[in-house]
C-alpha cells in the first residue's frame, strides 16, 4: 500500500479549500454587485428639480417686478396670486400689496407666523431671517407644511416652504417656494429668488 496516498488526497483537498475561500466574499457581495453605469440616466429624489431646469421671466401686468420661473410649469392665478406648479414643487407669486417698513425678523415673528400658523396645515418649525438677494434684502421664513391632498390617492407628504418678502418703495412682493421635504432645490430657489428685478 502507497502510504504517500492519502497524504497527497489531503493536501489536495486543503487545497481545494484555500482557494475556495479566497475566492468568496464574507460580505456576500462577491462579483454579484453591478458596477456603477457613469453614461447611465440621473436618479434624483422626488421633488428635486433637473440641474438643466431652464428659466423664463414672469412680468405680472402693472406690478413693477419682473421675476424668473422654470420654463414649461403649468400656471394658474387665483385669489391675487399666480402659482407655478410642475409635480411635487410649487412657486407662487403674490400680488403687490403696500408696506411702510421693510419686514424684520421680529415682525415676523409678532404678525405674519401667527398667521400662517392660523391657516397653514401641518405648519411646524418657522424660522424668520433676513437674506440678501439682487433686488436687496428680503425677510425669509422657513417652514414645514402639509402639501394638499393628492387626486388619486388623497394623501399629503411633508413639504419645505421658503417665504420671500421684497419691499422697494413702499411696494411689498412675496414670493412662496415649496416642495417636497428633504428635496435638494437650494439653487433652483437661489436662481427664482435672486432673479427679481424692480421695473418702476
Amino acid at each position: 500500500m502507497n502510504r504517500l496516498a492519502p497524504l497527497a488526497a489531503i493536501a489536495l483537498s486543503a487545497a481545494a479549500l484555500f482557494a475556495a475561500g479566497c475566492g468568496s466574499s464574507s460580505s456576500g457581495g462577491g462579483s454579484s454587485a453591478k458596477p456603477a453605469n457613469p453614461n447611465g440616466p440621473e436618479v434624483s429624489p422626488a421633488g428635486d428639480i433637473p440641474d438643466n431646469q431652464a428659466f423664463v421671466a414672469y412680468t405680472p401686468a402693472g406690478a413693477g417686478f419682473t421675476v424668473k420661473v422654470p420654463e414649461g410649469w403649468a400656471r394658474t392665478t387665483a385669489g391675487g396670486a399666480t402659482t407655478f406648479t410642475d409635480k411635487l414643487n410649487s412657486i407662487v407669486v403674490g400680488t403687490p400689496t403696500t408696506a411702510a417698513k421693510r419686514p424684520t425678523a421680529a415682525s415676523a415673528t409678532a404678525t405674519v407666523i401667527p398667521q400662517l400658523a392660523r391657516t397653514v396645515k401641518g405648519f411646524a418649525n418657522a424660522r424668520a431671517g433676513t437674506v440678501t438677494r439682487t433686488a436687496g434684502p428680503a425677510l425669509r421664513i422657513t417652514y414645514l407644511a402639509d402639501s394638499a391632498p393628492d387626486t388619486v390617492t388623497g394623501k399629503t407628504r411633508r413639504n419645505a416652504v421658503e417665504r420671500y418678502e421684497f419691499l422697494h418703495n413702499g411696494k411689498l412682493v412675496v414670493l412662496t417656494l415649496a416642495g417636497p421635504k428633504g428635496a435638494d432645490n437650494v439653487d433652483p430657489w437661489k436662481i427664482v429668488t435672486d432673479s427679481l428685478r424692480w421695473t418702476r
